[in-house]
């Protein structure tokens, strides 16, 4: 046992590592610049760049000798326009995705003052000067330099003689120590980091948010709370009581009682979850005025949105758990129970429960981990500030920061729901063995 949970650790560990890449790959690489959507329109670059400086996200992706910098604008010329703080004088014009400069000068300006030189990258075809010595392309291709821009450069000046030069990207770096210092590994860091006071080592420490600099960590642990008070009733109520329909549903099998108790929950599995929610809010809530039907202060705000979490879900669990107790009842032990005179009671609630407790284990684990997209609803309409709450509104303010800890605070429930119901089913039924016997 001992042996299976280590492995199955190491297991889980690697998952949210994965996990961890992919979300890496579409928040870090996919989604973009951050800066531009937190600062909103025309910011300065000063501004720019330490936001990025702050965010990590002027360093390579993985590794590299160069971060960005908006000491001078860079520019891709194949969006065919020219930025602020870059002009052209003389002869130019856009084709395709460059600019072509005959006879003219293309000049960048300087945006603040740092005190070492930054690195320019040019993609270009042609033939182009810079502080008095010609670069050239070979013919008919597009060749990428780079070379240094001394701190006492106010004004980048690129001239172009007669027969020009086609400029597609020109690009500007800071040099940095570390070839691996990168955005992967202040991705890293935010999984786990280490630190010479104790308790010396911390985990999922994901910064702070975008919009209001608060950390993550809080957040995350403020919203815990009202999700688990809203998950846990609705994770019991619904098995339970899926398991009691479904053997009343088993125990009068093909009678006018499991007839009605399989059509309601084919009625239930049909229904939207939004329509549970839209329902219960407008005659429960709004009509009877029997429950509130927004924000979170007591259990009276948490009655209703419970109870549609636990109705919308029971259709389901009801046909799965009739389906295995129909099938169990099959079995030649109960037929013996039932022929040596043992009550109904001890039966099913015994011999058939028992039996079937493994089957009961594996459905209920994988509903787990989906409470949590079904209370990112309920708690979006009901205003309880929970973890799918929080999720809303990190998704409409565009923090990527917070959607990015939600994301792997997912995995992470998955994982570990996985792992205990596998642990589960050795006590559910010890004729299983997690660890195969050595021969």
């Amino acid at each position: 046992m001992l042996q299976y949970i280590i492995r199955r650790i190491i297991y889980s560990v690697l998952i949210i590592f994965g996990v961890m890449i992919l979300t890496f790959l579409l928040f870090n690489a996919a989604a973009g610049d951050p800066a531009a959507a937190l600062l909103g329109k025309n910011p300065s670059p000063r501004e720019i760049e330490d936001l990025r400086q702050e965010l990590g996200r002027d360093k390579p992706l993985f590794f590299g000798r160069y971060r960005r910098t908006e000491t001078f604008r860079s520019v891709d010329f194949q969006d065919q326009r020219i930025p602020r703080g870059i002009s052209v004088k003389g002869q130019h014009f856009f084709h395709e995705t460059a600019i072509s400069i005959n006879r003219g000068r293309l000049l960048f300006k300087r945006n603040f003052d740092i005190k070492e030189p930054v690195v320019c990258e040019v993609t270009f075809n042609g033939s182009f000067k810079y502080q008095g010595r010609f670069h050239r392309s070979r013919d008919g291709y597009y060749d990428t330099i780079s070379f240094d821009v001394p701190p006492d450069v106010e004004t980048l000046v690129f001239s172009a003689p007669q027969g020009g030069a086609y400029i597609k990207k020109v690009d500007f770096f800071r040099e940095q120590d570390s070839l691996f210092d990168s955005q992967f590994v202040v991705a890293l860091n935010e999984l786990i980091s280490f630190s010479s006071t104790f308790p010396y080592v911390s985990f999922f420490n994901f910064g702070k948010t975008l919009l209001t600099r608060e950390p993550v960590k809080r957040i995350l642990w403020r919203g815990l709370i009202p999700s688990l008070s809203l998950m846990l009733p609705i994770f019991i109520g619904e098995v339970v009581l899926g398991i009691i329909l479904a053997l009343f549903a088993a125990a009068w099998k093909n009678s006018t009682v499991d007839r009605m108790i399989v059509l309601i929950a084919v009625i239930g599995m049909s229904i939207s979850y939004l329509v549970f929610i839209i329902a219960g809010q407008w005659f429960i809530g709004y009509y009877w005025n029997l429950f509130p039907v927004w924000g979170w202060g007591g259990v009276q705000f948490l009655i209703l949105p419970v109870c549609i979490g636990i109705l919308s879900s029971l259709g389901a669990n009801v046909r799965f758990y009739r389906t295995v107790f129909v099938n169990e009842l099959r079995s030649e032990y109960l037929r013996t129970a039932v022929a040596k005179g043992c009550s109904p009671f001890k039966i099913y609630a015994k011999h058939l429960l028992r039996n079937s407790a493994v089957a009961v284990l594996t459905r209920a684990g994988a509903s787990l981990p989906f409470l949590f997209t079904g209370s990112l609803l309920l708690e979006t309409f009901f205003g309880i500030p929970g973890l799918g709450y929080t999720g809303v509104e990190a998704l409409n303010n565009s923090d990527l920061q917070l959607l990015k800890a939600l994301v792997i605070f997912s995995a992470l429930l998955f994982v570990t729901v996985n792992l205990l119901v596998d642990i589960a089913y050795v006590w559910a039924d010890p004729r299983i063995r997690l660890v195969k016997d050595s021969k």
